[in-house]
């Protein structure tokens, strides 16, 4: 099989992709809520004969592929498929049916393109050796996340993938591009919860009240000073704070405030001892101004590795399917994925679709209320994580 064959059909599946895509897009289900969009992956698998396994991790959806000669060596494909609390502000025809959810993190792009691959894959099965496993993904967005449920569950056995890739967009690299990092790619990541305690009152007297406004202020700037004088300029970090919640007046100042953030850096040892300083900071600031304060520190996922040699690989398996100028190499990343615990049992290769296109708009960011993707890039999507598979079986034969 060729890749040429790949290519025409991919082409031929792109106005199935939109419209897969966009039923998703409309209908976004949060964490640990996928239900319909599990059963819409259902249906498509179905239709297409591809056996299934459901409700792994919650409502994950497992797909299995035979080449010929099954036995011989197996790889996995993974799509994350939720969406996040965020009320979308498009105005096209496809917007999210269900208010305050939105896919704003290109989620229903995953899973459309690995049904797409899986549906290029299911035609050519008769062209490779080896046996594809389909990872129909839930709950990437909220901790614990749907990998860990998914690996505990057995998802990586019988039979036991050699290496997996998973495919995510990304709003800064163009349309028709793809774009891979080799070892240490993505943060871990870390929710940081502070409660300030203090004695409130009247803002005009504030000589009578010990103020955790203040106080949480204190704490906010020399948590940075972490960041800026205590990690190594060699290990990424960055602390950040995106909610405050001080529940007073203009003239009343409260007797508590919550702060809530994030930990993001690349090396285990110092993550630990990151989460200290930020306890003892906090806490030391705190009593030096007379207030109390208590700090929670919910460790989230680990950071992303990806496997070097296999990386390489499916960078020049990309050149070879769009040519050198649809590759690009990447920086390191502090957003954070859950698929890093695949990453930590097999071989793993995370990389990134370009969704970006000037020209019609679509420029914004992820997690923002006027995400979208250049629907086009589905083609690439799906049917270069099919080139991707194909080429990484032989390989393993």
């Amino acid at each position: 099989m060729t890749k040429e064959v790949l290519q025409e059909r991919s082409r031929h599946y792109l106005p199935r992709l939109i419209e897969w895509r966009r039923h998703l897009h409309m209908h976004p289900e949060l964490s640990e809520e996928e239900k319909e969009t599990a059963a819409f992956v259902q249906e498509v698998l179905h239709e297409q004969g591809i056996p299934f396994q459901a409700g792994i991790g919650g409502y994950g959806v497992v797909g299995l592929i035979e080449g010929k000669n099954p036995g011989k060596a197996c790889l996995a494909l993974r799509a994350d498929m939720d969406a996040l609390p965020i009320q979308e502000s498009s105005v096209h025809s496809y917007i999210s049916r269900n208010p305050g959810v939105m896919h704003a993190c290109g989620h229903d792009a995953h899973t459309a393109a690995l049904l797409g691959a899986a549906c290029l894959l299911q035609e050519q099965r008769d062209h490779f050796e080896g046996c594809i496993k389909l990872i129909f993904q839930p709950s990437e967005e909220k901790y614990p996340g749907g990998a860990i449920q998914m690996i505990r569950e057995g998802v990586l056995e019988n039979p036991r993938p050699a290496l997996i890739l998973g495919q995510h967009v990304l709003p800064v690299l163009a349309s028709g591009k793809v774009g891979f990092k080799g070892g240490i790619f993505m943060a871990s990541a870390d929710e940081i919860h502070i409660i300030v305690e203090g004695k409130g009152g009247h803002g005009a007297t504030p000589e009578l009240v010990t103020d955790p406004l203040i106080t949480a202020a204190h704490i906010l700037l020399g948590l940075q000073h972490i960041v800026s004088r205590k990690a190594s300029p060699a290990i990424p970090t960055v602390i950040s704070f995106g909610r405050l919640i001080a529940d007073g007046q203009t003239n009343i100042i409260p007797d508590k405030v919550e702060m809530h953030g994030i930990l993001r850096t690349m090396d285990e040892s110092w993550r630990k001892e990151a989460q200290g300083m930020i306890r003892d900071t906090a806490e030391h600031i705190a009593r030096a101004m007379g207030a109390g304060c208590s700090v929670d520190i919910k460790p989230g996922y680990p950071f992303l590795v990806n496997d070097e040699k296999l990386t390489r690989q499916a960078m020049d398996w990309a050149s070879d399917y769009l040519g050198n100028e649809g590759v690009e190499e990447l920086a390191v990343r502090m957003t954070a994925e859950d698929f890093a615990y695949y990453a930590q049992e097999i071989p793993a290769c995370f990389y990134r679709l370009g969704i970006r296109n000037e020209e019609k708009g679509i420029i914004a960011n992820l997690h923002t209320p006027d995400f979208d993707i250049d629907e086009e890039a589905l083609e690439i999507g799906a049917g270069l994580m099919a080139w991707l598979a194909i080429s990484a079986l032989d390989s393993l034969i």
